[in-house]
């Protein structure tokens, strides 16, 4: 019952927030946090608890399963199950969901019910995707958590903010109807080779299929997976979303949600199309080879912050797609540190560009310049975070970016050769954060003496996501034996 009660309490919270709102606006947010707290426990819980595997089926060791039969006619179920992969990106969200709560604490102040409603439900779809082993039930999340986020920015987003949601919703429905196509395509396959209906992952594992069958069922996974990573040339839908939403969306959207595409990789692609995508893996990974650059150098042209962390969330991510395709343990196990480490960095950038936005009404870095004598708390964080973003070694972003190169090395020099550029070109945006924002000459007349500097609940907020960066700098090795019987079920 602990998988279904890390569905339960986002979702009841939603309502619940929804629901108490017209008695206090403090209510809906006290009652987010307690939810999002309670994830988090159980999430920790699972962590602490995770010994021998289960082997439920294929792919490795399961730590948990939950198993009930929903349309037994056509094969469906609900069924939930829990690996070390999937624990990992449950672990974040419920980071990252406690920190989106409380860094919208005082930044929004209309329709607040209906906010976190909309805020915990996204959170709910994501960690329904993550743990979710019937396709209908994973697609059924997948839609889930797009709706919500999709009113997020249409709702308490910034002045293009009906743009960006209409062209988010366009692009994410469109990839999501071209999954649903190869969904159905795979259990009709399935049902002509063994005359049974099934959306159970693991009974379409090892599905007989002709070969150009296999070539563009696994295309439509991928395409679709790839539109939320999302990968170049697919990533045009990322900068105005994450532009226009707020602060809390862009977290939840960063950290959590464009994950999702890069677990649908892992997951999907690989296991239940595995000669296809060998044969398609030198595409794959061009492509985020050069997504790794092509965003490093679009972030670096930026002049708005909020879309130069945006584009940099592309060329990050290119590294996942490059240690996805490079089929060895070493580059998978950096993909999903970097899966982690992105997620914290990233988040927290995010973050940090919303509290610059609340001080200053400007996400423009042409209209900051000598911010650091006024708010040095607020430059150190960042200052911390760019470094991450840049690749530093002691951090997690290093170690999965390193792990990253190191492995698809073996798979394929060029391309290896290529993705490096991007922690040149990194270490130049990510360093320009700190030029154009806090030094230099303060760019607009007019005194930022009484600029507030970060408070206890900020501080709170960072605190936690800078250590966790740390310790996955340093000591990485639970983050890897915990995914270790996954990657040994993989290969």
């Amino acid at each position: 019952m602990l998988l279904a009660w890390l569905l339960i309490a986002p979702a009841a919270g939603g309502l619940l927030a929804w629901a108490a709102a017209p008695f206090g606006k403090a209510w809906a947010r006290w009652i987010s946090l307690a939810a999002m707290l309670a994830d988090l426990a159980v999430g920790i819980l699972l962590w602490v608890g995770a010994g021998a595997p289960v082997h439920i089926g294929p792919q490795g060791g399961w730590l948990m399963q939950l198993h009930l039969l929903w349309i037994p006619s056509l094969g469906i179920s609900f069924h939930l199950a829990l690996d070390g992969l999937s624990l990992l990106m449950v672990l974040l969200t419920a980071v990252l969901g406690v920190a989106s709560v409380l860094i919208s604490w005082r930044s929004v102040d209309e329709r607040v019910g209906f906010f976190h409603f909309n805020l915990l439900w996204s959170i709910a779809g994501a960690l329904g995707v993550f743990l979710a082993l019937d396709l209908f039930l994973f697609f059924f999340f997948w839609e889930l958590m797009l709706v919500p986020m999709y009113f997020l920015i249409a709702i308490w987003g910034h002045e293009d903010r009906v743009y960006a949601s209409i062209k988010f919703f366009i692009f994410t429905q469109a990839s999501g109807l071209l999954m649903l196509v190869s969904i159905l395509a795979l259990v009709f396959v399935h049902h002509g080779a063994t005359g049974i209906y099934t959306f159970d992952y693991f009974r379409l594992l090892g599905t007989p299929m002709s070969w150009w069958t296999s070539i563009w069922l696994m295309l439509g996974f991928f395409v679709a997976f790839a539109v939320k990573l999302p990968a170049f040339p697919f990533h045009v839908w990322l900068p105005d979303a994450h532009t226009e939403a707020p602060t809390a969306g862009s977290v939840i959207l960063a950290g959590v949600l464009l994950k999702t595409g890069a677990y649908g990789l892992i997951r999907f692609v690989g296991p239940l199309f595995p000669d296809a995508a060998h044969w398609f893996s030198f595409i794959a990974m061009l492509i985020g080879a050069i997504g790794i650059v092509y965003g490093a150098f679009l972030a670096f042209a930026q002049t708005d912050f909020k879309r130069l962390v945006a584009y940099s969330s592309i060329s990050h991510l290119g590294f996942v797609m490059l240690g996805v395709f490079a089929f060895n343990a070493i580059a998978l196990q950096g993909a999903e540190m970097q899966m982690v480490a992105h997620g914290i960095s990233t988040g927290a950038l995010f973050m940090l560009v919303g509290v610059l936005q609340e001080r200053l009404h400007t996400r423009d870095m042409r209209d900051m310049g000598g911010l650091w004598q006024a708010v040095p708390r607020i430059g150190a964080i960042t200052l911390f975070f760019a470094l991450a973003s840049l690749g530093l070694p002691g951090l997690g972003n290093f170690v999965g970016e390193f792990l990253v190169l190191l492995g698809s090395w073996r798979a394929n020099l060029a391309l290896t050769v290529v993705g490096s550029c991007g922690f040149v070109v990194s270490v130049i945006y990510s360093l320009a954060i700190m030029k154009r924002v806090f030094f230099g000459s303060r760019a607009v007349s007019g005194s930022v003496a009484v600029m507030a500097d970060m408070g206890i609940r900020e501080l709170t907020i960072m605190a936690p996501l800078i250590v966790i960066l740390v310790l996955l700098g340093f000591y990485p090795q639970p983050l890897f034996d915990i995914v270790q019987p996954w990657i040994a079920g993989f290969f």
